[in-house]
């Protein structure tokens, strides 16, 4: 049977701009109330914004065989057992007959881009070595892989595309990072996440505050494009979908 992919670029698009349109919501009702949050932070408490890409992925996992399955966003039931922590809160997570099929975090960057680069890295790497530690000692129980997902709505401005330079005073930079901006950086962190096995796909979308009415986005390369991802996730619940029957 041939993979749902759920239309999912114009969702993808419908996500982007509830993304923006949120944040701006966000950030006039801040203003309206007579709260300042600093920087662009009164545009990112209402915590709302990836509901978008939620949608997306809930789409996805429908489409492909597993109506039935239960589907967690948001609330303290994404809450998952750890290993070097007790519990960790993913974003979205899909457990069908007391398995766990996926879990994925949703993240984004609008401005700040060299105060947060390194601490979403760190986050990153982090959660998912946690997660396939607590799997490999059977916190999960004795099921295949679950799908393990990353994906990053990055703003695409001058500051994400300029060029970084680095004082890395004793020894040199590794070459994927010389003369990089951040977009490049997280297009590298997303390659590496898979290439070591930390996620089953990781994805870093591009998207201007313009994409408000146009739902405009960008990808980097096919390896962290949403395509590929959205793929990954059907081909992933397909498998669990034939399983199930």
């Amino acid at each position: 049977m041939a993979l749902n992919l759920a239309k999912y670029e114009e969702r993808a698009k419908r996500a982007v701009k509830l993304f923006w349109g949120n944040r701006a919501a966000a950030a006039r009702q801040q203003k309206a109330n007579g709260v300042v949050d600093q920087g662009t932070r009164g545009a990112v408490t209402a915590g709302k914004n990836m509901d978008g890409f939620a949608e997306l992925m809930a789409q996805v996992v429908r489409a492909n065989g597993l109506e039935h399955a239960t589907i967690i966003h948001g609330g303290r039931l994404v809450t998952l057992p750890g290993y070097f922590r007790p519990t960790k809160q993913w974003d979205f997570l899909v457990i069908n007959e007391g398995r766990l099929v996926a879990a994925i975090e949703f993240k984004s960057q609008v401005g700040s881009f060299g105060n947060n680069f390194n601490n979403r890295t760190e986050e990153a790497i982090g959660t998912a070595h946690d997660l396939w530690t607590a799997y490999r000692e059977g916190a999960f129980g004795e099921h295949p892989k679950p799908f393990v997902g990353w994906l990053m709505l990055l703003e695409d401005a001058a500051g994400s595309r300029r060029p970084v330079n680095d004082n890395s005073p004793h020894f040199p930079l590794a070459n994927d990072f010389e003369n990089s901006s951040y977009a490049d950086r997280y297009n590298v962190l997303c390659k590496k996440l898979v290439q070591e096995g930390l996620y089953t796909s990781a994805s870093i979308m591009l998207s201007p505050k313009s994409a408000k009415r146009t739902g405009e986005y960008s990808n980097l390369s096919d390896l962290t494009s949403i395509d590929t991802f959205v793929a990954t996730l059907a081909s992933h619940i397909a498998g669990e979908a034939a399983r199930s029957k």
